[in-house]
C-alpha cells in the first residue's frame, strides 16, 4: 500500500443546507475538521453522499476550496453528467490543493460503453496533473471497471493508484484478486459499510470509505482498528470485528440504499447537527416509518456499544 491519502477510515461527507435550502459551506467545513480532529484520514467531497447531482458546478468547487482552507484533506468525486464537468472538477481539486480523485464513471450518455469511459476517466485524469487516483467501481453507475481497463489507464497514468470498490462483497474479492492484490503501490477502498470487515480482512483493503462514520465516527473508527488488526491476525480482534458490524449492520445497510442521504442526515439531526434537518429538493424526505425504525435502531445499538464498551464515551 502506498503512503496516499487512500488509507485509514475516510467519511464521505453530506452537504448541509442553510434555510433557504442552500449549500451551508460554514457547516461543512466544520463537520470536515471536526472528522479529521477525531481520527479520520481524509474526507471525501462530492460522491454521492454529498448530493453531486443535485448542486451546480460553482457549487461543489466552492466546497471543495472551503475544505482546503479549512486544512482539511480532501478527495474530490468527479461525477458528472459529461466528460468536460467532470475534467473541471480534477482541474479544479489539482488547483486547490486537494489530496486525491475518486474518479467517477461517466453516466448516461454511453455509460455501458467501455471505449467512452476509458476516454472519460483519461481525460480526468490527465487533468488531475498528478493527484492521486482510485476508480470508483459501483452497480448504481451502471458500469464495471474490469482488470483490462484499470491497467491499461495505469499504464498510462502513474497516479491511478487503486480501487474503490461499491458492489458488494463478490465485486470486492474480484478486485482483489484481480486488481490491487499483485502490486503493493495499489490500494483497494472498502467503499460500502456493509463490507468493512470483508474487505480489510478477506480482501486485504487499505481504507475504507464510509456513510455511517459520519453520525457515527467513534464507532466506525473503531470498527475499522479491529479489522486492521484481524488482517494482522489478532484472533480477539477478529471476533470483536464482527460482532461489531454485525451490531451496525442495520444502520451501515442504509449506506446501499437509494435513500442513504436522507437516512444518515436524520441520523446527524439526532445527534443534535440541525443542519442538516433540510434536503436541496422540498419534497426528499423519510416517511414517518422509516424515520421510526431509524430511531429504534439507533438506540438500540448505541444502547448495546455503551454496554460492550463501557469505556469507550
Amino acid at each position: 500500500m502506498t503512503g496516499s491519502v487512500f488509507q485509514g477510515c475516510i467519511p464521505a461527507l453530506m452537504t448541509p443546507c442553510n434555510d433557504d435550502r442552500t449549500p451551508n459551506f460554514d457547516a461543512l467545513a466544520r463537520k470536515g475538521k471536526e472528522l479529521i480532529g477525531l481520527g479520520m484520514s481524509a474526507v471525501v467531497y462530492c460522491g454521492s453522499m454529498g448530493d453531486w447531482p443535485l448542486l451546480t458546478d460553482e457549487q461543489r468547487q466552492e466546497g471543495v476550496k472551503r475544505l482546503v482552507e479549512a486544512g482539511v484533506p480532501v478527495i474530490v468525486g468527479t461525477g458528472a453528467v459529461n466528460t468536460k464537468s467532470a475534467v473541471s472538477h480534477a482541474a479544479h481539486a489539482a488547483a486547490v490543493g486537494a489530496k486525491g480523485l475518486m474518479v467517477i464513471p461517466r453516466v448516461l450518455s454511453r455509460g455501458s460503453s467501455v471505449s467512452a469511459q476509458r476516454d472519460h476517466f483519461s481525460a480526468i485524469l490527465e487533468a488531475a496533473k498528478g493527484l492521486p487516483a482510485v476508480i470508483y467501481n459501483s452497480p448504481y453507475y451502471g458500469f464495471a471497471t474490469r482488470a483490462d481497463l484499470f491497467f491499461d489507464l495505469r499504464s498510462r497514468f502513474s497516479n491511478l493508484v487503486g480501487f474503490k470498490e461499491f458492489g458488494g462483497k463478490s465485486d470486492m474479492t474480484y478486485a482483489a484478486e484481480n486488481i490491487t492484490s499483485g502490486d503493493d503501490a495499489l490500494t483497494l477502498m472498502v467503499g460500502v459499510d456493509t463490507g468493512v470487515y470483508h474487505g480489510f480482512v478477506n480482501c486485504g483493503a487499505g481504507g475504507a470509505i464510509t456513510g455511517i462514520g459520519n453520525a457515527l465516527p467513534k464507532e466506525v473508527l473503531h470498527l475499522v482498528s479491529l479489522c486492521e488488526q484481524a488482517a494482522n491476525g489478532d484472533a480477539a480482534a477478529r471476533g470483536a470485528a464482527r460482532e461489531l458490524e454485525e451490531a451496525l449492520m442495520v444502520l451501515s445497510t442504509y449506506d446501499e440504499g437509494p435513500d442513504l442521504v436522507l437516512h444518515y442526515k436524520y441520523l446527524m439531526v439526532l445527534n443534535g447537527e440541525k443542519e442538516y434537518t433540510l434536503h436541496f429538493n422540498e419534497t426528499d424526505k423519510l416517511s414517518n416509518s422509516q424515520r421510526r425504525h431509524l430511531e429504534n435502531q439507533y438506540r438500540l445499538f448505541k444502547t448495546w456499544y455503551a454496554a460492550r464498551y463501557p469505556n469507550a464515551a
